[in-house]
C-alpha cells in the first residue's frame, strides 16, 4: 500500500479517538471544491455544465480554510473542475498545509508542469492526476487528443521535482481489463507514490449517460482487473475498498464521510448528489435523512453506486475500528496478490468485456458539441 506511515498513524489516530468519543457519523476527507470551470469537458463528467456565471465563481483561500476547519478532517481532497485554473490555488494549498492537513490536488495535469515552480514538495501535497488508462482510453475519455502525453509529462516533471504523485483512473462500462493492467505497468513506472481508481457514477449532468457501470458489472470488471495482480502495483487507497469492488465485501455508504463543500455551500448528501445545500456542516449532518440514501435505501439515484467517496470512508472506518479491521487490512495490504483462476479465464475472454468497447464515445463526435465548449471564464 502506497500511503505513508504519518499519513496512516494520522487517519488512524482520528479514527479511534472519533470512536472513543462515541460518534457514528464523522468525516474523513473533505471534498473542497474551490470551483467548477475546467479545460476539458469530459464526457462522464457534468461539472462544465453549469451556465458561465456560475463556472466564473470560485472560493476564496479563507472560505476553504474555514470549511476545512469546520468539519476537521484529516485529509482535503481538491477536486473540480481544475483546481490549477484557480488564481489563489497555491495560495489555498500552502495554507492547508500549514494547517498539517494531507492534500489530494486532483488535476488533469493539462497545466501541471508549467505551475510546478508555483509548489513546494511537502509530505501534506499529492498530486492526483487523472489518467484513465492507455493513452487512446484516456484521450477518448476526456474528449481531447494529446491529453495522455500532456498528462504523462505534468506526471514525470513533479516526479524529478520530487512532489507526491498518484494517478486517479475511473473507468466506464466497456473498459478492456487487460488493458488497465498494462496502463498499471505504465504508471509505476513513472515513479509515482501508487494509483487510485473507482468506478464512474452516472452524473445527472454528464453528455454520457450510456456507459456508466452497474453493481454486477463493477464486481466483475475489478474482479478481472485486481486478481492476480502483481506485485509492483501500488494503490494509493484503503485495500478493503479495493475488495469491495472486488466483490469480496460488502459495505454500506457512509457520504457522510466524504462531504462536498463548493461554492453553493454544503452539499447534500454527497459529492456525487445534488439535493439541496446547508450553510454549515452540523446542518449537512443533522438536515440530511441519510436513510434515504446508498443501496440499501432504495433510492434509484444510489442504485449503482460502488464510487470511493461513498464507500472507501465506510472501509477506512472498518479498517481502522478495529482489531480485526486492521488485521485484515493489513494482511490485505501486505500479503495478498488474489490468484483468482476464474479472473483469469475473465481476462482471457477478450468478448466479456469488449462488447461494448467499441461504442463508447469518440473524442471527434463530443468536440463539436457546443455545449462542451471549454470552459475557461
Amino acid at each position: 500500500m502506497a500511503v505513508p506511515i504519518s499519513q496512516m498513524w494520522t487517519v488512524a489516530t482520528y479514527v479511534l479517538k472519533k470512536r472513543l468519543a462515541g460518534k457514528k457519523k464523522y468525516p474523513l476527507v473533505l471534498m473542497l471544491e474551490p470551483l467548477f470551470r475546467c479545460n476539458l469537458a469530459c464526457a462522464g463528467c457534468g461539472k462544465v455544465q453549469y451556465p458561465p456565471h456560475i463556472l466564473k465563481k470560485q472560493l476564496s483561500p479563507e472560505e476553504c480554510f474555514a470549511a476545512v476547519e469546520e468539519c476537521g478532517v484529516p485529509m482535503v481532497s481538491l477536486p473540480g473542475g481544475e483546481p490549477l485554473l484557480h488564481p489563489q490555488i497555491v495560495e489555498i494549498v500552502n495554507g492547508l498545509i500549514a494547517r498539517k492537513k494531507y492534500i489530494y490536488l486532483c488535476t488533469n495535469a493539462l497545466e501541471l508542469k508549467r505551475r510546478l515552480p508555483e509548489f513546494t514538495p511537502s509530505k501534506y501535497l499529492t498530486f492526483s492526476v487523472h489518467l484513465d488508462g492507455q493513452r487512446e482510453h484516456h484521450d477518448m475519455s476526456v474528449c481531447r487528443e494529446g491529453g495522455y502525453d500532456l498528462a504523462v509529462e505534468g506526471i514525470k516533471e513533479a516526479v524529478a521535482r520530487g512532489f507526491r504523485v498518484t494517478t486517479n483512473a475511473t473507468f466506464f462500462d466497456g473498459t478492456d481489463p487487460n488493458s488497465v493492467r498494462s496502463f498499471f505497468d505504465e504508471v509505476m513506472s513513472m515513479g509515482v507514490e501508487g494509483i487510485v481508481l473507482s468506478p464512474g457514477y452516472s452524473y445527472e449532468k454528464a453528455p454520457d449517460q450510456q456507459h456508466f457501470l452497474g453493481r454486477a458489472k463493477t464486481r466483475r470488471l475489478f474482479r478481472a482487473i485486481l486478481s492476480n495482480r502483481k506485485k509492483s502495483w501500488k494503490f494509493n487507497m484503503s485495500p478493503l475498498f479495493l475488495e469491495f469492488l472486488m466483490g469480496k465485501r460488502n459495505y454500506e455508504c457512509t457520504a457522510w464521510g466524504s462531504p462536498a463543500y463548493n461554492i453553493f455551500g454544503w452539499q447534500k448528501p454527497c459529492y456525487l448528489l445534488q439535493d439541496g445545500y446547508t450553510e454549515t456542516f452540523q446542518e449537512l449532518l443533522d438536515t440530511t435523512n441519510w436513510d434515504e440514501y446508498g443501496t440499501a435505501s432504495g433510492n434509484p439515484k444510489c442504485a449503482n453506486c460502488m464510487v470511493s467517496c461513498g464507500y472507501e470512508p465506510t472501509a477506512v472506518s472498518a479498517g481502522f475500528g478495529s482489531l480485526s479491521g486492521f488485521v485484515a487490512m493489513a494482511k490485505a495490504a501486505l500479503f495478498i496478490t488474489y490468484q483468482d483462476k476464474g479472473a483469469l479465464d475473465l481476462l482471457n475472454n477478450h468478448t466479456t468485456f469488449a462488447a461494448q468497447h467499441s461504442h463508447f464515445v469518440k473524442v471527434e463526435s463530443l468536440a463539436a458539441a457546443p455545449k462542451l465548449e471549454e470552459t475557461r471564464a
